[in-house]
């Protein structure tokens, strides 16, 4: 029994490296429990154009049965507190519901009827000039100003990205003025202006929600990714791209968020052109330009006119002898110099040991990604001859299992390059203490390397020349593997948050868990609405209006209206945020989650 949970397990990676899924079909098993499908119960889900709404009134109702509210102090409430349902609650137990109001901007009183005082003059605090009763309106705070200078204020906080929140314009009041007033305001001079306001109210849901992202796939795909649980994890969108919830970059445990950007942004840095530049140039000390030496003399010029050394870099005067430069001696020994120099060639040795091998295994994925071409054709004969052997799922388990390891083990090396170095980690560990944690890492490493190895080799068998009695033997040797190199996985990951990680006092860094089944794929929102009658719920003219709206922003026929940016929680800095994913600069860095056809062809 436990043979067969583990061939489960490696059956359940088949599509986290590979979006050719069709390619494979006619190797995988049979049987239902190895047809990838989202989990049951799965903690991560799809916000589709069709399924928006429904997720946003699933928290409106809720706090709206919870407190008694009208729907526009529920989203009020929501907003503000960015959506978080559990935290609304938590408020509301420890401070009060008086407190939550007040620190929302929700004000829940009666207000006086302007009906009976339809043909009397009210005098506006903001032009100073008495229009009718019928042309003035009072919000729930009891504040009372004209239509004009209202719709004035309404469109003035629209245009600057504040529609999601607009305080009342009385001096120091910040109660938040009904969406419902603000609607039938605007409309009434601005359409268009009340529908890009009906917009961003659906809209918050995400921008404003820290548990709803906008995927960062590239065209956009138009889906935003909820979660429940932690935000430190890895998602897979139904588009098929897989990357960090937290960050939003390719998914990269057992990277952190922190070593990954530092990662990308080193070997960026570290380009083939910045090599160049650094071995064959010299900084400027006035302007800091890089200068390139044309002739044989060490007294070089800057188009700056700032003459230097060539030998240490320090500014000099201009007259020189064959021997010696005016005011400038650089011949001495100098042992600060020296230990400089030393540190520098050290740590650049350093990032090229950690660099090689993570680039190694990212190219080992490339080829290995093809491997699937090649098992597929092997299938087909053995199938074709009078064989006994007819299940070949355990080679296509073996092979995702291979990807999933190698991925693990390339981001190993970043990891590990600031873990054991100086840039974050430096006041958290005596070095003593670093090499002890090096040690026990690298050995956990080690290991994994060496099984990811074996199964690879063994893998690249050509078994369909083989005899059955060979194809069982290769076949015992890859489903041993596959559970081996998944166990040690689970250990490098343990190592990781327990013994390095978990240990630090000041450091913030968090990883996303392994998981033997891959990344979790996120099932699709149910698109429907009930009230609390049962009966089917239908959303007003004004909802369907605006929810259209919301259909064309995901469609893209809404571009120029839509706000810009990401994680923010107005619209002049939000939407979502369309992240191309290439290859580092000079070659360095892969999309390990791309299948290999993918990566070659960009």
């Amino acid at each position: 029994m436990s043979l067969l949970l583990s061939m489960e397990d490696c059956a359940s990676d088949e599509d986290n490296y590979c979006s050719d899924r069709d390619s494979l079909d006619e190797i995988e098993n049979e049987e239902p429990e190895f047809q990838r499908a989202p989990p049951k119960g799965s903690t991560t889900k799809v916000i589709t154009k069709e399924s928006l709404l429904a997720a946003q009134r699933e928290d409106l109702r809720s706090v709206m049965e919870m407190l008694s509210l009208r729907e526009h102090h529920a989203r009020t409430l929501l907003i503000h507190y960015r959506w978080d349902v559990e935290r609304l609650v938590a408020v509301l137990v420890e401070k009060g519901k008086a407190c939550l109001f007040a620190e929302a901007g929700v004000t829940v009183v009666g207000h006086q009827d302007l009906d009976s005082s339809l043909h009397s003059i009210v005098m506006c605090d903001i032009c100073m000039e008495g229009v009718p009763g019928g042309e003035a309106t009072r919000v729930d705070c009891g504040h009372c100003f004209c239509n004009s200078c209202w719709t004035q204020h309404f469109m003035v906080k629209i245009n600057e990205g504040q529609s999601r929140r607009i305080r009342c314009m009385a001096h120091k009041c910040n109660s938040i003025c009904d969406e419902a007033v603000v609607r039938n305001l605007v409309s009434k001079r601005h359409p268009d202006m009340a529908e890009k306001f009906d917009r961003f109210l659906l809209e918050s849901y995400i921008e404003d929600n820290k548990r709803v992202k906008w995927c960062p796939s590239a065209p956009h795909c138009g889906n935003a990714i909820r979660i429940e649980d932690d935000e430190f994890c890895e998602v897979e969108c139904s588009c098929g791209l897989q990357f960090c919830f937290s960050c939003l970059s390719e998914a990269h445990s057992p990277c952190s968020c922190v070593m990954w950007q530092l990662w990308v942004k080193k070997c960026r840095d570290e380009s083939e052109t910045v090599n160049w530049i650094t071995a064959h140039t010299q900084p400027c000390p006035k302007c800091h330009k890089p200068v390139e030496k044309n002739g044989g003399c060490n007294l070089v010029s800057c188009i700056c006119g700032q003459a230097f050394c060539w030998l240490c870099g320090g500014a000099t005067g201009r007259d020189h002898t064959w021997s010696s430069i005016t005011g400038h001696s650089c011949g001495r020994f100098k042992v600060d110099g020296e230990k400089k120099s030393e540190r520098a060639k050290r740590d650049h040795y350093r990032y090229i040991h950690y660099y090689n091998r993570y680039r190694a295994h990212t190219d080992s994925f490339k080829q290995e990604s093809k491997l699937k071409e090649t098992i597929q054709e092997r299938v087909s004969i053995t199938e074709e001859r009078d064989s006994r052997l007819r299940d070949f799922s355990w080679v296509n388990n073996g092979l995702y299992r291979l990807f999933r390891s190698r991925r693990v083990l390339s981001y190993s090396y970043p990891f590990a390059f600031y873990m054991f170095g100086d840039e974050l980690f430096k006041d958290e560990m005596t070095k003593e203490e670093s090499e002890i944690k090096q040690h026990l890492f690298e050995d956990q490493q080690q290991q994994l390397e060496a099984n990811v190895e074996k199964l690879s080799k063994i893998l690249e068998e050509p078994f369909d020349q083989y005899s059955e009695d060979k194809v069982m033997e290769i076949r015992m040797q890859v489903i041993n593997l596959s559970v081996i190199t998944d166990t040690l996985c689970h250990k490098l990951y343990e190592c990781i948050e327990n013994d390095l990680l978990g240990s630090l006092q000041f450091g913030n860094h968090n990883i996303a868990p392994y998981k033997s089944k891959g990344i979790e794929r996120a099932s699709e929102l149910t698109a429907c609405w009930k009230s609390n009658n049962r009966d089917n719920y239908l959303p007003s003219d004004r909802e369907a209006s605006g929810f259209f709206l919301i259909l064309q922003l995901f469609d893209g026929t809404a571009e120029s209206d839509r706000p810009s940016g990401s994680g923010c929680s107005d619209e002049s800095g939000c939407s979502s945020r369309k992240r191309a994913r290439k290859d580092g600069v000079g070659g360095g860095l892969f999309d390990l989650n791309m299948p290999a056809e993918v990566i070659d062809r960009n």
